[in-house]
């Protein structure tokens, strides 16, 4: 029987392309460790993401490519996740006890921007990360009843907020210190500053990721968080229309001028199918996300349909993630939690956290 080799087996690896990287594994840097002791392999894989909705799939397929090697009779494939802090604007640092701010912005409103968000968190959270959620829409905040949190965050200090709880998310919002009904009639630097306060004064309790729900637009808040809150990332939520694309294109050019990654775009709305017949209509136009990902050269996260009870679960405080865990509409949201979160882990990591403060002092 011939001796299996450690680059055999690397190289059976390769030829897995896992779906959320968009590349193979070696190429990633996600295999640790491989271990060949006669005709048994062990294989550590740790990923720098969320995933637990792909973790089988992904071993049965590594133990097919690995056992079909010549004298191969088993393949033990472990994989863990492990995610790090990744790098921000310059001049900026990660903050305190979260790793990794995502943006979820949108160039007009009505595009959805908001039930993608909340349900990326709540993705997000269902894949195993410990995920926060700041509604950063200081006119009209969402978040509280799509997330069905009610009454107000404590203050144990009288200077800081705790964050409200609802489906293991973290949440803030301006929406749990004011009466749902009541205007915010504020100008552009009082939005601003209540942004940064929301976000700093915040205690979040260890956080793999934050998703901001922004403002639609590329206005005051936009600017502000783009240049003095750490963005690890942003994504840009569109539907198929043509007049979206134009302003989704606006708010990905933003984030590109101001050193943010922009990590892919969600296409919301992309296909209705009738409840009643089956039959598949394409109400807003058919491949503009994918056209807009190919000409920017970034990823389409994925394509959600048109569909009534998206709309009916997030009204309803119970966003299609919870409320239908199972469901084809949460699979898709957790295939765009892990692409978007994938993309992430691909991106520079930020280690100032591992290096102590030097200071020099005259005696």
């Amino acid at each position: 029987m011939a001796e299996v080799s450690r680059l055999q087996v690397e190289t059976a690896i390769k030829e897995y392309i896992d779906p959320c990287l968009g590349k193979d594994l070696v190429a990633a840097k996600a295999i640790k460790d491989i271990a060949v002791d006669g005709g048994s392999v062990s294989v550590q894989v740790v990923l720098g993401f969320p995933a637990k909705g792909h973790v089988d799939e992904l071993v049965r397929a590594l133990q097919a490519k690995i056992e079909a090697i010549d004298g191969v009779d088993k393949a033990d494939v472990e994989v863990s996740t492990k995610i790090t802090a990744h790098t921000v604007q310059k001049n900026l640092k990660p903050l305190q006890n979260i790793k990794n701010i995502i943006a979820v912005a949108s160039g007009k409103g009505g595009v959805g921007k908001s039930t993608v968000a909340v349900n990326l968190a709540l993705a997000l959270s269902a894949e195993g990360a410990s995920v926060g959620i700041l509604d950063a829409d200081i006119y009209g905040p969402s978040q509280p009843r799509m997330l069905g949190i009610k009454g107000k965050p404590d203050s144990k200090d009288g200077k800081s907020l705790e964050p409200m709880t609802s489906y293991h998310l973290q949440a803030m919002s301006i929406g749990f210190l004011i009466e749902e009904e009541t205007p915010m009639i504020w100008r552009g630097p009082m939005v601003t500053q209540a942004l940064e306060q929301l976000l700093n004064d915040t205690r979040w309790k260890d956080l793999d990721y934050l998703v901001i729900d922004l403002p639609p637009g590329t206005g005051d808040t936009q600017l502000t968080l783009a240049q003095r809150v750490p963005v690890s990332g942003a994504v840009i939520v569109t539907t198929p229309q043509d007049i979206a694309l134009l302003d989704a294109r606006k708010g990905l050019k933003m984030f590109e001028k101001v050193d943010v990654p922009v990590l892919g775009i969600v296409e919301n709305m992309g296909l209705h199918i009738c409840s009643n017949c089956g039959h598949e209509e394409h109400i807003f136009g058919e491949g503009g996300g994918k056209r807009l990902a190919e000409q920017h050269g970034v990823e389409l996260l994925g394509s959600l349909p048109l569909d009534a009870s998206i709309q009916r679960d997030a009204d309803s405080g119970r966003p299609s993630v919870v409320s239908d865990p199972d469901g084809r509409i949460a699979q898709i949201f957790r295939e765009i939690a892990r692409r978007t979160a994938a993309k992430l882990s691909l991106q520079a990591k930020d280690f100032s956290a591992r290096f102590p403060s030097i200071v020099i002092q005259n005696n």
